[in-house]
C-alpha cells in the first residue's frame, strides 16, 4: 500500500498488485475495493492492478458536501500521476466517474463496465425520490429494496410488493455486502441523483479520444446495451461488446468471460500512426 497525495491534500490509499503496465479500478458507488480483490488477481499476472477507495469509504478521507463529482475526478487523477498508469477501468457508478475524468484526463485506454451513464432519460429515475426520503428517514432496508427495483427493472424480483422485498433485504443486511451497502446507501442515493442530473444526448462524451471498451452483461437491465451501443456511436475510438451470462457484479466474480476481453483490450498493441485516424 502506497499514500498518494490528493489535490486537497488528503491522503489516498493505493493498494497495487501484479506486474505489467498499470490499470487503474474505480470502484462503483455502494461498495468498497474489498470486492474487486479476486478481479485484481485476474489480472495480475499481466498487469499492475490499482485499487483505491473513494472518499467517504474503507481507508479513504471524507467526502465532499455537496457532493459533485469533481473530488473523485481530482482522486483519479492522483493516482494516474502516481502511478504512471494511462489505462483505468471503471465499474457502475466508478464508471460514470471515469469516463467523466477521461474528457479531460491523460486517459489512453479505458473500459468500462455497466458504467452508469444515463443517455437520452434511458436509465430509470422516477424511484430515487422514495429512496432518497427512506435513506433520510434512517430506514436502509427500505431505501434499498426501493433502489434493487428501480435498478433492476429486468428482474422478477422488482415487481415483488414493497413490503416483501424489503423483508427481504433486511435478511439481505445481515450479511458482508449487505452491511456494506446499507452503510453506503446515502452516499450511493448521491450519486445517482448526479448522474441523472448530467443525463444528456450521447454526444456530449464526443469529446473522449481514449480508447474505449464498453462492456455490460446479458443477464443485465437492458439500459445498459442501448446506452453503450450509444455511446459507441458517439466516441471516436469506442465498441460496445455485451458480456454472455454476467450480471452486474460480474466484474467482482471475475469470471474468464469478463477478464479475458478486458485483458486483450488493455494488451492489445498501440494503433500505429500510419493507421491513426486523423
Amino acid at each position: 500500500m502506497e499514500l498518494v497525495m490528493a489535490r486537497d491534500g488528503v491522503p489516498i490509499a493505493v493498494h497495487s498488485t501484479g506486474t505489467g503496465p498499470g490499470i487503474v479500478v474505480v470502484h462503483g458507488g455502494g461498495v468498497t475495493i474489498d470486492v474487486y480483490q479476486r478481479f485484481a488477481a485476474a489480472l495480475a499476472d499481466r498487469f499492475t492492478v490499482h485499487l483505491y477507495n473513494r472518499r467517504g469509504r474503507g481507508d479513504a478521507g471524507p467526502r465532499e458536501v455537496p457532493y459533485t463529482g469533481s473530488q473523485d475526478v481530482d482522486d483519479l487523477a492522483a493516482v494516474l500521476a502516481h502511478t504512471g498508469s494511462s489505462y483505468v477501468v471503471g465499474h457502475s457508478g466508478g464508471g460514470f466517474v471515469a469516463l467523466s475524468a477521461a474528457l479531460r484526463l491523460p486517459i489512453a485506454r479505458l473500459a468500462l463496465y455497466d458504467a452508469a451513464v444515463s443517455v437520452d432519460g434511458n436509465t430509470p429515475s422516477a424511484w430515487l425520490p422514495a429512496a432518497r426520503a427512506a435513506a433520510d428517514a434512517g430506514d436502509p432496508a427500505r431505501a434499498l429494496a426501493i433502489t434493487a427495483a428501480g435498478i433492476n427493472t429486468h428482474q422478477a424480483a422488482s415487481k415483488l410488493p414493497l413490503g416483501l422485498r424489503v423483508a427481504m433485504t433486511r435478511l439481505f443486511l445481515r450479511t458482508p455486502i449487505g452491511r456494506m451497502m446499507g452503510d453506503l446507501v446515502s452516499m450511493t442515493l448521491d450519486e445517482t441523483a448526479l448522474i441523472h442530473a448530467a443525463d444528456g444526448p450521447a454526444s456530449r462524451w464526443s469529446g473522449v479520444t481514449a480508447e474505449v471498451l464498453l462492456a455490460c452483461g446479458a443477464d443485465g437491465p437492458p439500459y445498459y446495451v442501448t446506452g453503450n451501443e450509444a455511446l459507441a456511436a458517439a466516441m471516436p475510438q469506442a465498441r460496445a461488446i455485451v458480456i454472455p451470462r454476467s450480471g452486474h457484479d460480474a466484474i467482482n466474480r471475475a469470471h474468464p468471460r469478463l477478464v479475458e476481453p478486458l485483458a486483450d483490450f488493455f494488451g492489445a498493441p498501440a494503433p500505429s500512426r500510419d493507421n491513426a485516424t486523423p
